[in-house]
């Protein structure tokens, strides 16, 4: 039987780079897609094939997929993972960052699914795993365009899964919980340039602060990469992939909290979880 072909953008580290390990062992032909791609030497050291592509730009999007076409025919699996986080206080925010930020988490996404659907159609069979995250079902402080690009995901890919499932395509969001991974540390700069100064800086020191002990190794409340980049495996190799896997520490309590308390109940939860003075 042919291998089938899987595209994950954001391959260079953390989510990405366990998700193309595992689904290269899985048997699949894998395509680790980043803007850095000498990040990826380790990937094309052990056979994943590597593509410079920045999400946000339409000509480098097509010429990924169109190579990835010309080679293989065809593509079974695209995991959407490209995508980083933007903190600070709402007021804080210069408007460039905060159209930064969804242009990367949200409209990069969408166009290279875009691209990749008539192929998938073609072949009436595909899967479309979006990496959402916890904070897609509810919201941390200073994290409002964060929040604001992950929620717009899970309505984009329950949209989506009503309008592929005709054609044979399945649409799998993931919902991580605390990864340890370098996005919090990177967050956790930006929030502290953005809101380090001003009203908002006792909350932004105290939410970067936590942001920054989910990047340290051996970070105790997080879970390796690994974990994500599992199910990520898991809903590429279903027959009948579940449309959320919500894995990782705390995603499944804190989402099911969110839930079930009253707002006001839990926005104290998550405050005190994270170190922030009410």
């Amino acid at each position: 039987m042919t291998k089938k072909i899987a595209l994950v953008t954001g391959a260079s580290s953390g989510i990405g780079e366990s998700a193309a390990r595992q689904l290269q062992a899985a048997g699949f032909v894998v395509y680790g897609a980043a803007r850095r791609t000498e990040r990826m030497s380790g990937l094309a050291a052990s056979g994943v094939r590597t593509l410079a592509l920045d999400v946000t730009s339409e000509a480098s999007a097509e010429k990924a997929v169109a190579e990835i076409i010309t080679a293989e025919g065809r593509i079974d699996v695209l995991v959407n993972n490209a995508g980083y986080g933007s903190y600070g206080a709402l007021e804080d925010v210069p408007m460039e960052e905060a159209r930064a930020q969804i242009e990367v988490n949200v409209f990069g996404l969408a166009r290279l699914t875009q691209l990749v659907l008539p192929h998938m159609r073609a072949q009436r069979s595909g899967t479309i795993v979006n990496i959402s995250s916890m904070g897609g079902r509810f919201a941390t402080p200073m994290g409002a365009w964060y929040h604001a690009g992950k929620y717009a995901v899970e309505g984009l890919s329950d949209a989506l899964r009503l309008e592929t499932k005709r054609f044979g395509i399945d649409v799998v969001l993931i919902e991580p919980g605390s990864v340890r991974t370098e996005w919090g540390a990177i967050a956790a700069g930006k929030l502290r340039a953005a809101s380090g100064h001003g009203p908002y800086a006792e909350q932004a020191d105290a939410m970067a602060e936590s942001l920054e002990r989910s990047s340290r190794p051996g970070a105790r409340m997080t879970s390796p990469a690994t974990v994500i980049g599992k199910a990520v495996t898991t809903a590429a190799t279903a027959r009948r992939p579940r449309t959320r896997y919500r894995v990782g520490f705390g995603a499944r309590p804190l989402i099911f909290l969110s839930r079930l308390l009253p707002d006001r109940t839990f926005d104290a939860l998550i405050k005190r979880s994270s170190g922030v003075p009410a």
